[in-house]
């Protein structure tokens, strides 16, 4: 939630200026002016005796005034009195009571006139009275006897102070006595009830009286209350009591309602107009009865209308004519009601309709004071000059009085003079001094030049113009030094001077030019206005939810006007932080560590200027686990049932979603707690189940969204009464553990399924379909019971029975049970095997008959194993593989074979107990399939033009093997693969020369074996056939000698000089003799060799691989 403050604060100086209208036109201080009345003491002035004794009155004036006080309607002469001083410069008297002067010799009504040359303006009556705080008058109190039921009243009656006591009860301890709707203080300080009890019977009912201005309090004698029954009262007691003491002789009886307080059926109030209307009903009765308040013909004022001392005192703030009428109070219990009337009368003392204002009236004017009050009865207006009845006051042919009003017609300098007028009725009166000062003054402005103004854009902006002349200066606006003068509806000019922008802009900034003129003269002033840019939160503190413990941040992010300098205040609950170092206040955020429950509440972030604030706020919600439930109270106690309830924890912010009730029993296994039920969160009760021989204890355990609480305090103990079983053993079983025995097994009760002390079990067995009888024993608490001497694997029929010392548990159901099992006796046959592939055979078989079994089928086995590999004769050592085929299945696969190889295998069927007799064994074999690929390839020798391969035949031939595959081909600088070369090479064979190969080539290669199926895997190596590495190495080492170099630097330079000489020569005409020779013995057998390709080639591949490196 976010709150702008700027728009406020701008309304709020709005208003200040406007107040200023009138202070405005004030005459300036170094004019002549008749005084005015600046401060002064209250009408009715209560002073402390003990304190020196100051009655204020302060007047302004031009000259300064002289003061003059009256005392009860005549001149007071302070010089004569020598405890009475005047302040310098001062109408305020002190009267020094500390110097051994006596309060009481000063009281009286006081009036103070303030005088100059232009007039007198007074003071009100000031009535000056101490204030006393008497003791209280010694009495001797009677005991109080009352019977239990009946009403009381103790009267307090304090002494008469001024002003009147604060009254309150309280006991010898200084503690205050409780109160409530039986008891309770009137407004007269009498302390009522409405009925009484054997509780209010004490020695030290004690009324106090505070005096607040004398800061003393009075106390009453105590007084004693003893409260009686007459049922237990005795005679003796009876005997020694009078009549008058005892209120009655009835027992306690209940009764209908009567009023203690107003008594009868009607009564009367006057109240002031604006104070506090009290209007009180305090009844007897019992039941205690309970206060109504209505308004006959109307409704009780909205807001203003307030109910205290338990709806015995109706009170409303502000009274008005409005609200006079009949008030009816009611009160009422199960017996009937009684009410009673009270007639609101609400008169009025004088109050300002208009109130006359200063007048500041240039030579030759004319004017008005104006003094109209109300009040109830209507006031009587009466008008003074300079403190004088105006009717014998010197006689000014320029005024008139009308009544309320006093008209000025061309005034002149001597009707310059202060009025008084005069509001009075019964309950008060209203006394306002108003001047008329005459004078002829030139414009003024008040205000300082080049006054700075600053607002906030879209707000009020408010520019000064305070200014004085006679008469009256009009006033205009101008904007900029040479604008034009300011018109229109965006401007409100008031009457002060004050230039109001309603709704500022940015382009409302600049100097803005006040300009005052009257007949006398001309003068103006020039303001800056500056509008800035509001401040605002563009990131407001988000709603947080948190863990107790947790850490959670808020962030506020403002934007502001860059000439302005911001302040940011966080604050918790409208209050500053915590001083606690888990709050942490960042540029832009505020973050608590290891929140903890006190940290939830509403955090504001507050962005001030000096212009504007802004705030936003959010919510921290701490949520933690619940606390524990408390008070668990067992109710309703049964049998087989209790009712539990408890009173929730504090749910610390989380709902509540549900109770987990757990019980211990403290009988069989105390200290362990189990789970019981749940009820919803809303749930505070819950009816629970139980079982006999228990001693139960419950506690409860509340869960909301953020977890479970820790378990309440346990409840009281309860003990269930035994009873016989109400369930069996579960889980029977009846399996043999030998050929000839039963074992009957079962999951024992616990000690709470018990439900009672003598626990056993009944076990009964019969062979199924065979005997007719059952076989029973009792067992004491075990779980285990064997029969021996059984057939092999036959079934029985099984049920054990609960029993305790109070009886059996219901009829247990039956169970379906084996004698124990023997190994199988016949082994499956007609096995057959039929090959699929060379990795995959199906074995079928016939199944054994059930008989031959002996326990529980539970499937068959077969076991197969390579007898030999076909390729190879070597034996090796024999691993038995075995497949189990669940249930009654016939046929199963046999995966993972090998090729090409010989394998037996058998079939036995399997019961609970093992294995039975294996079949025949059974040979079956493989075919032929692909080899693996060869165990190795190894690429050695290499050459310029030759490598040589060697490898290693399959481990696995899986065949016989008909021959190799071998592919290769070569690969460039780039990885571009060249053309693919196969060879085929005979099977026998380990090793192979490749020749004819080029130099300095890699070459990658493919190889794989084959048999009649096919061609296994293959395995690829690469290779590089070598160059001839003495000519490179010598090429290199002559290319970086140093003589070699200077050698072909030589040979470049005669080849040169030769190139010279040619070139001279052809010019000539003649020709290179070395090249006739040439050209004349040309050799036939060198010819064809300059044009042999290949040799030519073989060199520039040389070439090109030597200069590789480079």
């Amino acid at each position: 939630m976010l709150k702008k403050k700027n728009i406020a604060a701008s309304k709020a100086s709005l208003v200040l200026f406007l107040c200023q209208m009138i202070s405005a036109l004030d005459v300036p201080l170094d004019l002549l002016q008749p005084p005015t009345i600046t401060q002064q003491s209250p009408k009715d002035y209560i002073v402390d005796p003990r304190e020196n004794i100051v009655i204020q009155c302060e007047a302004k004036g031009k000259p300064p005034p002289s003061f003059s006080w009256t005392r009860n309607g005549t001149h007071f002469d302070i010089d004569k009195d020598a405890l009475v001083t005047m302040k310098p410069n001062s109408g305020t008297l002190v009267v020094n009571i500390m110097n051994g002067g006596r309060a009481e010799a000063y009281e009286g009504v006081y009036q103070c006139t303030a005088r100059n040359e232009r007039g007198a303006a007074i003071s009100n009556n000031i009535v000056i009275r101490p204030s006393r705080s008497p003791l209280w008058t010694k009495e001797k109190l009677e005991p109080n006897h009352v019977r239990e039921g009946d009403s009381l009243v103790l009267h307090c009656r304090p002494p008469v102070g001024l002003p009147p006591p604060i009254i309150f009860w309280m006991d010898n301890a200084f503690q205050k006595l409780p109160q409530s709707e039986r008891v309770s203080q009137g407004l007269n300080g009498d302390l009522y009830f409405s009925n009484v009890q054997p509780e209010d019977s004490r020695e030290d009912y004690i009324c106090y009286a505070r005096f607040n201005h004398t800061q003393t309090i009075q106390q009453k004698q105590p007084i004693s209350v003893k409260v009686f029954s007459m049922d237990s009262l005795n005679d003796t007691i009876a005997a020694n009591l009078s009549d008058t003491d005892i209120y009655g002789a009835k027992s306690v009886t209940e009764r209908q309602p009567v009023l203690l307080t107003p008594t009868g059926s009607t009564s009367t109030k006057v109240e002031l107009r604006g104070n506090v209307l009290l209007l009180e009903c305090i009844a007897a009765g019992l039941p205690t009865p309970v206060i109504r308040w209505i308004k006959e013909g109307g409704e009780l004022p909205a807001n203003r209308t307030f109910f205290e001392n338990f709806k015995k005192t109706l009170k409303i703030i502000d009274v008005s004519e409005a609200d006079s009428g009949n008030y009816k109070c009611i009160a009422r219990n199960t017996l009937g009601s009684v009410h009673h009337v009270i007639s609101v009368t609400v008169k009025a003392a004088p109050y300002w309709i208009t109130a006359p204002r200063n007048l500041v009236l240039s030579p030759g004017e004319d004017g008005t004071l104006i003094c109209r009050a109300n009040g109830n009865p209507k006031p009587n207006i009466n008008w003074l000059a300079n403190g004088v009845p105006i009717a014998i006051a010197p006689e000014d042919p320029s005024r008139k009085v009308d009544g309320d009003t006093i008209i000025f017609s061309h005034v002149q300098e001597r009707s310059s003079a202060v009025y008084q007028c005069n509001a009075s009725n019964e309950y008060g009166y209203l006394l306002a001094n108003a001047f008329v000062n005459v004078l002829a003054e030139p414009p003024r402005i008040l205000t300082p030049a080049n006054k700075l103004y600053q607002v906030i854009a879209d707000s009020p902006a408010l520019l000064d113009c305070a200014y004085f002349g006679s008469p009256k200066p009009e006033i205009e606006w101008f904007k900029g030094v040479k604008g034009s003068i300011l018109r229109g509806s965006e401007y409100i000019f008031h009457y002060n001077g004050t230039l109001e922008i309603p709704v500022a802009q940015k382009d409302s900034s600049g100097t803005y030019t006040c300009v005052a003129r009257n007949e006398l003269g001309k003068i103006q002033n020039e303001v800056q206005l500056e509008v800035k840019d509001p401040t605002m939160i563009i990131k407001q503190p988000e709603y947080k939810v948190i863990q107790r413990y947790g850490q959670v941040s808020f962030e506020c992010i403002i934007k502001h006007d860059s000439t302005l300098l911001p302040t940011v205040t966080w604050l918790k609950d409208n209050d500053e932080l915590p001083d606690d170092e888990r709050f942490l206040v960042g540029k832009d955020n505020l973050t608590i560590m290891n929140v903890t429950d006190k940290d939830d509440g509403t955090y504001t972030c507050i962005v001030n200027t000096t212009l504007d604030s802004v705030s936003a706020s959010a919510v921290l919600t701490v949520v933690a686990r619940p606390n524990p439930p408390f008070d668990l109270e067992l109710t309703g106690q049964l049998e087989r049932s209790i009712e539990l309830s408890w009173i929730p924890g504090d749910e610390n912010n989380s709902p509540i979603t549900n109770f987990v009730i757990e019980y211990e029993d403290g009988l069989h296994e105390p200290g362990v707690w189990h789970y019981q039920t749940e009820v919803p969160g809303t749930q505070t009760t819950v009816q629970l189940k139980l079982s006999p021989y228990v001693n139960y204890s419950f506690r409860v355990i509340a869960v909301n969204e953020i977890g479970r609480s820790q378990p309440s305090e346990a409840s009281e103990q309860y003990l269930t009464k035994p009873a016989s079983p109400d369930e069996n053993p579960s889980n029977v079983q009846g399996i043999g553990s030998e050929p000839d025995n039963l074992v009957i097994t079962w999951e024992s009760l616990t000690g709470f399924q018990s439900n009672g002390p003598g626990l056993q079990y009944k076990v009964s067995w019969r062979q199924k379909d065979v005997d007719d009888e059952w076989t029973s024993v009792i067992v004491a608490n075990v779980s285990k019971y064997i029969v021996s001497g059984t057939p092999t694997f036959v079934p029985y029929e099984i049920k054990v029975q609960a029993l305790n010392d109070l009886g059996y548990a219901p009829e247990p159901s039956e169970v379906i049970g084996h004698s124990g099992e023997d190994l199988p006796m016949v082994a499956p046959g007609n096995v057959q095997v039929h090959v699929i592939n060379s990795t995959l055979a199906k074995v079928h078989w016939d199944p054994v008959p059930l008989k031959s079994v002996r326990g529980h089928l539970q499937g068959y086995k077969v076991y197969y194993w390579k007898v030999q590999s076909l390729s190879r004769r070597s034996r090796r050592h024999v691993e038995k593989k075995i497949l189990t085929f669940r249930g009654n299945k016939t046929f199963g696969m046999l995966p993972g074979l090998e090729p090409y190889s010989s394998y037996k295998l058998n079939v036995r069927v399997v019961n609970g107990k093992g294995e039975g007799p294996a079949s025949p064994d059974k040979v079956f074999k493989t075919p032929e399939g692909v080899p693996s690929s060869p165990s190795f390839l190894k690429i050695t020798n290499p050459t310029l033009d030759s490598l040589t391969l060697e490898w290693g035949s399959p481990t696995h031939p899986n065949g016989v093997l008909t021959s190799y595959i071998l592919k290769f081909q070569p690969i460039n600088n780039t990885h571009e693969l060249g053309p693919l070369v196969e060879i085929r090479i005979p099977a026998n064979e380990s090793s192979l020369i490749l020749k004819n190969l080029n130099y300095s080539t890699r070459y990658k290669f493919y190889f794989n074996a084959q048999t009649s199926v096919g061609s296994g895997n293959q395995i690829t190596e690469e290779a590089v056939t070598i160059m001839d590495e003495a000519m490179a190495s010598r090429q290199v080492d002559i290319a970086t000698q140093g003589w070699f170099i200077g050698l072909m630097c030589a040979v470049a330079l005669l080849i040169l000089i030769l190139l010279i000489v040619c070139f001279i020569r052809r010019n000539k005409g003649g020709k290179y003799p070395v090249k006739e020779k040439e050209d004349a013995h040309a050799d036939p057998e060198i010819q064809p060799m300059k044009e042999d390709d290949g040799t030519f080639g073989e060199y520039r591949l040389f070439s090109f691989v030597s200069s590789a490196p480079f």
